[in-house]
């Protein structure tokens, strides 16, 4: 158990994305650490660092605006509002200097907090991910607001491919800042573009308002030998196809109950890499935990290829209320299945 339990170098994390047969399936915000879950159990979470976290991830998101130099936004009309009713750009009209006075992604200092993180990463030989929540359509929304946003994609939609624009060439210069000064081998990112059963928007207006900046996004990736990682909540099948012509490799969660997970397999299976997200909303939950070792089990037989292709996570934040010892079965379950799995499917 030691030796698979230990942390996978950076060669093995690369061999499971592009299919080099890695040792084990690697782990990768397996221990997501949910709403409510600290204050259930505290220090008694520290049990878990037995198990390991296969990458170094990154935080350094960019803000969508210097709100305090916009000189239309008044806090005091919108603090008490949800994210998603909430409009930081109430009017197309303010478009220009809304754009003009988004934060400088070269501004001094931005990397400060990740440099040391980024150095013991690579010094360790560990796969690095730069991060940043929010891409074309989560970001947009805490912009415009959503009812706003789905109006706009059929009366504004020239606005829409103009704020898609500014906030793409935003994220290509940090993209560019990261390669530069911390070196890292992935980008994560996040659009949550489904709900339970369908895309939040028609597939159309995915393929005309956002896979032109998933492309961008995509190409400046390659362009920095990073790893594109896209999470993404909700049914997504119907944008599958298009995300990977854009450029994503690694693709989370496939949330169980919105998306057939053999079909996804299947279908797009030699053709992205999937980060397979366990369950958090029934089985990790309601299950026993045998149940969730069986679930573990059927995730990596699902998604796990000849070469790889896989990784495993929780599907989101893992939630208060959830079972320690089904936790404890996910994480164990992963580590040893996902270590046999791979000895198997090299062997074959």
């Amino acid at each position: 158990m030691d030796d698979i339990c230990a942390p996978l170098a950076k060669e093995d994390v690369v061999a499971a994305i592009e299919r080099k047969n890695p040792c084990r399936i690697p782990m990768v915000m397996a221990k997501w650490w949910g709403e409510g879950l600290w204050e259930q159990y505290g220090e008694r979470l520290s049990y878990f660092n037995r198990y390991p976290d296969d990458v170094a991830m990154l935080w350094a998101g960019i803000a969508s605006a210097d709100t305090s130099r916009l000189s239309w936004y008044r806090p005091g009309e919108t603090a008490k509002r949800g994210y998603d009713a909430r409009c930081l750009l109430p009017d197309w009209k303010y478009l220009d200097e809304f754009i003009e006075k988004m934060p400088d992604p070269e501004a001094p200092g931005l990397f400060d907090p990740i440099y040391q993180a980024a150095e013991d990463a690579r010094r360790d030989n560990r796969y690095l991910i730069f991060c940043a929540w929010g891409l074309f359509f989560e970001r947009p929304w805490g912009i415009r607001g959503m009812e706003n946003l789905m109006i706009d994609y059929y009366e504004h939609p020239d606005m829409v491919h103009r704020l898609h624009d500014a906030l793409c060439a935003q994220y290509e210069k940090l993209i560019l800042r990261a390669a530069r000064e911390i070196q890292p081998d992935g980008f994560w990112t996040s659009d949550d573009l489904g709900h339970q059963t369908q895309l939040m928007m028609k597939p159309a207006h995915f393929k005309e308002l956002l896979k032109p900046y998933y492309a961008r996004i995509g190409k400046v990736c390659r362009e920095t030998n990073m790893h594109f990682w896209l999470h993404s909540c909700g049914n997504n099948t119907d944008a599958m196809e298009d995300l990977i012509e854009a450029g994503v490799d690694v693709f989370h969660p496939v949330q169980k109950h919105t998306m057939d997970e053999r079909t996804i397999a299947r279908q797009f299976g030699e053709q992205i890499t999937f980060l397979a997200g366990f369950d958090v909303q029934h089985v990790l939950v309601e299950g026993s935990p045998e149940e969730v070792r069986a679930e573990v089990r059927f995730l990596i037989d699902t998604f796990d290829r000849p070469g790889g292709g896989m990784c495993m996570a929780s599907g989101n934040g893992i939630v208060s209320g959830t079972p320690f010892e089904n936790i404890d079965a996910f994480l164990d379950e992963s580590i040893r299945y996902g270590a046999e799995h791979r000895s198997r499917q090299a062997a074959n």
